[in-house]
């Protein structure tokens, strides 16, 4: 069975030629290589590299020695800075990038009041159309938004990052973590908008293999389709939580999917949204 993991992150020491913006749950580092070495340890044939935002802002260099050195292993998402003065630019070379699969629109951190108006929102939104590229939106408490800009949209296809749920970095759990589930089901109602089912392990509140998180998740795949679900470990956000191998095989193991439905979560849906299979 194809194997992608839709989100992942890499990243080095903070270092002066490459310093850190910020701080992110984690080890001190989890290179290309170590991320390599945990997808070949458990059959994970490619993942999405998304640059992590937290460290290094619209910096996607990283990502892309990563991808050089791995060619075929890693397609590559970065965020993309709304209040720039040339996102159309930015955008398509940035899709033009070798092992590019997407881009990435930060809503979460954005101003509270902001609005479906924005204009920089609305041109990442429009390039990603121009250049065939698919728009990852981290949404939580963004979902009203989320929604406005994908019908305003309708050419470009929105992928919801992380179920479109807060999850937690670090300890303690959340006490309802699928509370805005019944606006995350909403925007399925929209035929451009697909989700990752990423980083899913955090919200469960029982331990491996987290039997308590098929009941919302269910709803999730019968509302999209399994044609617009992507399974994904989120590696490292979850560190605190999980290790990679339970995010992979908690997956495998559960008897709450068939087969079809497996392969589809697990790989299949991920080269149909992203046109990219590992290798290419």
């Amino acid at each position: 069975m194809l194997t992608i993991d839709c989100q992942v992150h890499a990243y080095e020491r903070d270092r002066p030629e490459r310093p850190w913006a910020g701080t992110l749950v984690g080890p001190s580092e989890v290179t290309g290589d170590d991320m390599v070495s945990a997808m070949d340890a458990l059959g994970v044939d490619g993942a999405l590299l998304v640059s992590p935002h937290s460290m290094y802002r619209y910096d996607a260099s990283y990502a892309l020695e990563v991808h050089a050195r791995h060619p075929g292993r890693f397609g590559l998402i970065k965020p993309i800075d709304p209040e720039a003065s040339d996102i159309g630019d930015e955008v398509a070379r940035w899709a033009a990038s070798p092992g590019v699969v997407g881009a990435r629109m930060m809503l979460s951190y954005m101003d509270p009041d902001v609005t479906a108006d924005h204009p920089g929102l609305n041109q990442i939104l429009a390039a990603g159309a121009a250049n065939d590229i698919p728009i990852n939106v981290l949404c939580w408490r963004k979902l009203d938004l989320t929604r406005e800009l994908a019908r305003r949209h309708p050419n470009t296809r929105v992928v919801i990052d992380h179920l479109g749920l807060p999850q937690p970095f670090e300890p303690p759990l959340l006490d309802q973590p699928f509370a805005d589930l019944p606006a995350v089901l909403e925007l399925a109602e929209l035929d451009n908008v697909a989700i990752k089912v990423s980083g899913a392990c955090t919200l469960s509140r029982e331990p491996f293999p987290y039997d308590d998180i098929w009941e919302p998740l269910g709803q999730v795949f019968r509302a999209f389709g399994f044609e617009r679900c992507m399974w994904g470990t989120d590696w490292t956000r979850a560190v605190e939580f999980l290790t990679y191998e339970q995010g992979v095989d908690a997956f495998r193991v559960t008897d709450q999917l068939t087969e079809s439905e497996r392969a589809a979560l697990m790989g299949g849906s991920v080269a149909q949204i992203y046109s990219w299979t590992p290798g290419s």
